[in-house]
């Protein structure tokens, strides 16, 4: 399956927020999530499920919400960890001077067939090889 963007994290963990100074980010992540054309990883499921669970987060989810969103959102493309991946991961760390993780992240994108990459963590504006970030909570970004 293809996907014509790639959701991050940030943005599956943004659309949890709580805080009410924060609601227009919230909002936006959410709008995200009921687009049709996303995709996403395993990996990125994981972090989500670590981190929206975490007894470190002052609004975490219980164990069986958190798994409730990703079975939710399983059922959108998801990228797999190959050893293709892997590969992939390692050239785009090396020629971008970025994390593993975040050139995972890159590389699902790319094998989900994804021009964007919606994350805050990642450069906004920034071409991995043609996969460009957007930050969709920049005062920058227009849809």
């Amino acid at each position: 399956m293809n996907a014509e963007v790639f959701i991050d994290t940030n943005v599956f963990l943004c659309s949890h927020i709580d805080h009410p100074e924060e609601q227009p980010k919230a909002e936006r992540a959410r709008q995200l999530l009921l687009t049709d054309n996303w995709g996403w990883s395993v990996q990125v499921a994981g972090e989500f499920y670590n981190i929206a669970t975490s007894p470190k987060r002052q609004f975490r989810l219980s164990h069986s919400s958190a798994t409730e969103y990703v079975e939710t959102w399983l059922s959108f493309p998801t990228a797999s960890l190959n050893s293709s991946t892997v590969r992939n991961a390692f050239q785009l760390a090396h020629r971008f001077r970025i994390s593993y993780w975040d050139a995972a992240i890159i590389a699902a994108a790319r094998e989900l067939g994804c021009h964007t990459v919606y994350s805050e963590d990642l450069s906004h504006g920034q071409d991995y090889n043609g996969v460009v970030v957007v930050n969709p909570f920049s005062g920058s970004y227009k849809p």
